[in-house]
């Protein structure tokens, strides 16, 4: 499978959940599972290549002039990373089922937990640090989603925020670093930047781009001083909180620092900015835990502990402490996902987390006890689980550290933090489970269905496993993976005895102290409590507070809703670059002659002068401005007739007709008269701003005109490859319907969405309510004429339509070779079908519709779309037209392309939307008291004659 299709799959796939909710939580649930199963299959069956030592690579160029490409491989660090992604992934997609309310929006969560899925899968599978960085900063906003899915919670909305607002900054900041390297290097592929060590090392810009780099990766990481986000984001689902904290979110910022490993580390600057900041970390946020009363709070700060252990061993920057730090990677993401879910459980059955409210749940809940026991006992490091083995290498890591000509503040520092780890996991076993059992829980506890502990105890198995044989179950992943990060190859031998070393007697001392500060909690709790301490969250208040409200008074000092207003900043801000730029610019004189002004063509100039001044004087009349926007397009539409352009002229006056008619409709429903609204004054200002507008637009285009372009245009090749490539000779139809027929497909979709948009707006219209009163007691300001519905024009219009509709499909089956298209036709049909209504009234037409407009839209753009598709079974580009000729007998040899699809598609949008903006703004007309008709005309002829009769 290839590696884009595995990074496209969650993404995708998101579109799933929230259609097939309605079929059911269990139907949800399986397809999330199955997208998620499916790429991790992907992953799996690159696995024995990555094993060996080959990199899987997938390059597609999008703009290789920019270096922005959509480049994937997969080597042993992302091989790791992916399979750790998908598989808790699909773990907690499991545990989510059974943990979310009936009341929780199920179908969004899941939603959002794959496009969560699908950017961090993207960031460690992308090549190219552009697309890397497109993926990152993906995870912030799908983070922000899920932190805050619980909007109700005030704590779960300010979490989100707080995330987003953090890592955010960080990844702007890591943004600027990494085109930095870029730039060093002049490559913004990471396996090119990865290869080039000694020139950014010894480049001026390094430690700028690693600052940058290594903020990046601390706010993702929630390393000191940016640790305070992580807690704060446990208000979301716990679900949320056992994916973003153990797997995912927090470890791409060990990612990124390790994937960066060998081209940043193995300086003094690393050293002391990594490996002082993941210490500190450590220590800090260890004996913050041991404190904390609620479990994920706890947890949460053990996350942000352990994260720092991670990114001290990276940043010693040696090879023996970066496979110390792969191993504990895997053996964190598989004992605190499970705590994580634990704690989750304990919560949905007890109704609290809160440790002070428990006790005694041994006996209430044995499996789920026996789980957070292996669990926490990991965490504390203690054998033979896998927690035991890469603390024990951690510890004997530092041993060898000198910090500052140093060679004991390590060691005696990582001692003290392994101390309050021990204290607080056995903490969190003790005070939760052990004790009496109490009658005043929340809620009666007890174990929950297998779905709900499954999740948690394959991860408890998997704890004691590695533990038992860790060169059995992850040895050869290990050395895969560490070999990726330090760029050789890598010496792995994990094991419980390494005889007595220094180690032995560190862990030793770790575990002793760490039982005395569980026994000293209760006083050592009453002094925390009492000893002033800042908090990071008041902190961080006080200082968005001040941007906060700057930015509020700037938003109600331009964003007033002054549509005038806002249109005449940005004309002055566009006039002022174009200025600028002529001012500092170099200017050529022009190599092109003027062209004779013919008679004819300036005779329609001053036509279009006159009809454009006429609507500047008259513009308040309503009526007659729509009436002169009409002459203006019909003359435009002449300038392509002249100017040998027809399938413009064709559109044009097709859009310019349909456009008309429809706004007649809307106007029926308005003041006849525009009212004064602005000043003298303001009106100069605005006459001023437009003018010098047209006069720099109009001498921009003039000097174009008058010199030959700097580079060849793509005119050239769209005449030479019309026929050889796209199957047609109507060069423009080609272009839309092939060479740019992503563009058409995006404005048939946009087209669409605008047609149900009047309907939404006209559905909330016919409501009612205070804001829609007025337009619903609506009367005619004008006495009615007594035949709406004459005679002359219901024939006239029957007679049309036929001929209409011939033309349309004669337009429809020409345009690949002749002007014409899907496009043009659908107006045709679309204004053959308004003059019906027109001629007969809504209500008549309307009784004889057959075809849900809205329909037509769901077809068209889904025929456009899945012809675009079936390109890729062609094994051409998405939206590539395929073409052949065929012979029939007694028939001429014809040509058959798969671009009539694509105009089919066109053509069905074109008409439903036109006809449902028609169709709603007719509905307001009979919700406010119009008459509707049921014959064809106003006066039946046969009732005149038999009136005449008598």
């Amino acid at each position: 499978m290839s590696l884009a299709l595995i990074a496209a799959l969650p993404f995708l796939g998101a579109l799933l959940p929230g259609l097939l909710i309605r079929a059911g939580r269990n139907a949800c649930a399986t397809v999330t599972g199955l997208v998620t199963a499916l790429a991790l299959l992907g992953v799996l069956l690159h696995a024995p290549a990555v094993m060996r030592g080959e990199v899987i690579t997938a390059r597609i160029e999008w703009l290789p002039a920019l270096g922005l490409n959509a480049n994937f491989f997969l080597d042993g660090l992302g091989l790791l990373f992916t399979v750790l992604i998908l598989g808790i992934g699909l773990l907690i997609i499991l545990y989510a089922r059974f943990y979310l309310s009936t009341k929780d929006p199920m179908g969004q969560f899941y939603t959002y937990l794959l496009l969560f899925q699908g950017a961090m899968v993207g960031i460690v599978l992308s090549d190219n640090i552009l697309l890397l960085l497109i993926f990152w900063e993906l995870t912030s906003l799908s983070s922000f989603l899920l932190i805050g899915f619980w909007k109700h919670l005030p704590e779960g909305r300010q979490g989100a925020r707080m995330a987003l607002t953090v890592t955010g900054a960080g990844g702007l900041a890591m943004i600027a670093g990494m085109l930095i390297l870029g730039n060093i290097v002049g490559s913004y592929d990471l396996t090119v930047i990865l290869q080039n060590k000694d020139l950014i090392q010894g480049s001026e810009w390094y430690l700028p781009a690693l600052v940058l780099i290594l903020i990046g990766a601390f706010t993702k990481s929630a390393q000191f001083p940016f640790h305070f986000w992580l807690p704060h984001a446990m208000a979301a689902p716990t679900p949320v909180s056992a994916y973003l904290h153990s797997a995912t979110m927090v470890k791409a910022g060990l990612f990124l620092m390790a994937r960066m490993w060998p081209v940043l580390a193995g300086t003094p600057e690393w050293f002391y900015i990594v490996a002082t900041t993941g210490l500190i970390t450590m220590i800090m946020a260890a004996k913050i835990a041991f404190f904390k009363d609620d479990l994920k709070a706890l947890l949460a700060f053990s996350t942000v502990s352990h994260l720092g252990l991670i990114t001290m061993l990276l940043g010693f920057g040696t090879t023996e402490a970066a496979v110390v730090a792969v191993f504990h990677i895997i053996n964190h993401a598989t004992f605190k996902a499970a705590l994580f879910m634990s704690a989750g459980i304990v919560d949905h059955e007890a109704h609290t987390r809160d440790i002070k409210r428990l006790g005694g749940l041994r006996h209430l809940m044995p499996i789920t006890f026996t789980i957070v026991c292996i669990s926490a006992l990991s965490m504390a490091g203690i054998p033979p689980l896998n927690g035991f083995l890469s603390k024990e290498l951690m510890l004997e890591e530092t041993v060898h550290t000198v910090w500052a000509g140093n060679h004991w503040i390590m060691p005696v520092l990582a001692t003290i933090g392994a101390m309050f780890s021990v204290a607080y996991s056995f903490r969190l076993i003790a005070h939760t489970f052990f004790g009496p059992v109490r009658d005043d829980y929340p809620s009666k506890p007890h174990d929950p269905g297998f779905g709900m502990w499954a999740a948690p105890a394959f991860l408890a198995v998997l704890v004691v496993a590695i533990g038992v044989m860790p060169m059995t179950m992850v040895g050869d992943l290990v050395r895969t993976t560490a070999s990726a990060v330090i760029g050789g190859e890598a010496e792995v031998y994990i094991s419980h005895w390494h005889g007595f070393v220094p180690a032995l007697w560190m862990s030793m001392i770790a575990v002793g102290a760490g039982f005395i500060l569980l026994g000293l909690h209760r006083p050592l709790d009453a002094i925390w409590l009492a000893t002033p301490r800042p908090e990071a969250k008041a902190i961080f208040d006080g200082v968005m507070e001040p941007f906060a409200k700057a930015a509020r008074a700037v938003t109600d000092r331009l964003h007033d809703g002054s549509l005038a207003r806002y249109l005449a900043v940005a004309t002055l801000a566009i006039l002022a670059a174009g200025y600028y730029a002529y001012q500092t610019g170099t200017h050529a004189a022009g190599t092109r002659a003027l062209t004779v002004i013919e008679p004819v063509p300036a005779v329609g100039w001053l036509l279009l002068m006159g009809a454009t001044g006429a609507l500047f004087t008259y513009h308040r009349n309503r009526l007659l401005a729509l009436v002169l926007v009409g002459v203006i397009g019909l003359m435009v539409s002449v300038g392509f007739v002249y100017l040998s352009a027809p399938d413009l002229a064709l559109t044009q006056i097709s859009v310019e007709v349909a456009t008309v008619m429809l706004l007649l409709l809307a106007l029926n429903f308005l003041p006849k008269e525009s009212p004064v609204e602005s000043t003298a004054g303001r009106r100069g200002r605005d006459g001023f701003i437009a003018a010098a507008a047209g006069l720099g637009i109009g001498a921009l285009i003039y000097a174009l005109m008058m010199r030959d372009f700097a580079f060849p245009t793509i005119a050239d090749y769209h005449l030479a490859n019309s026929k050889t490539l796209g199957g047609g000779t109507n060069v423009v139809n080609v272009i839309l319907v092939d060479f740019r027929g992503y563009d058409t497909f995006g404005e048939i979709t946009v087209l669409g969405i605008a047609g149900l948009v009047i309907y939404a707006l006209v559905e909330g219209l016919l409501r009612g309510g205070a804001a829609n009163d007025r337009l619903l007691a609506w009367v005619p300001d004008q006495k009615r004429a007594g035949d709406r519905h004459p005679l002359m024009l219901v024939v006239a219009t029957r007679m049309i339509l036929p001929i209409a509709l011939m033309v349309g499909v004669y337009i429809f089956l020409r345009g690949h070779n002749e002007p014409g298209g899907g496009f043009i036709a659908g107006l045709v049909v679309a204004i053959a079908t308004i003059m019906q209504y027109m001629a007969s009234g809504f209500g008549w037409a309307a009784a004889r519709q057959r075809i849900d407009y809205h329909a037509l839209i769901g077809w068209g753009v889904t025929i456009a779309g899945l012809c675009g598709i079936g390109s890729w079974f062609a094994a051409r580009p998405f939206m590539t037209t395929n073409f052949g000729y065929f012979k029939l007998p007694f028939i001429e040899k014809f040509e058959l392309a798969t671009a009539a699809i694509f105009d089919l598609g066109v053509f069905l949008t074109v008409v439903g939307a036109v006809m449902l903006a028609l169709a709603s703004i007719s509905r307001i007309a009979i919700r406010a008291g119009e008459t509707v008709n049921i014959e064809p005309f106003d006066i039946q002829p046969d009732e005149e004659q038999t009136e005449g009769a008598r």
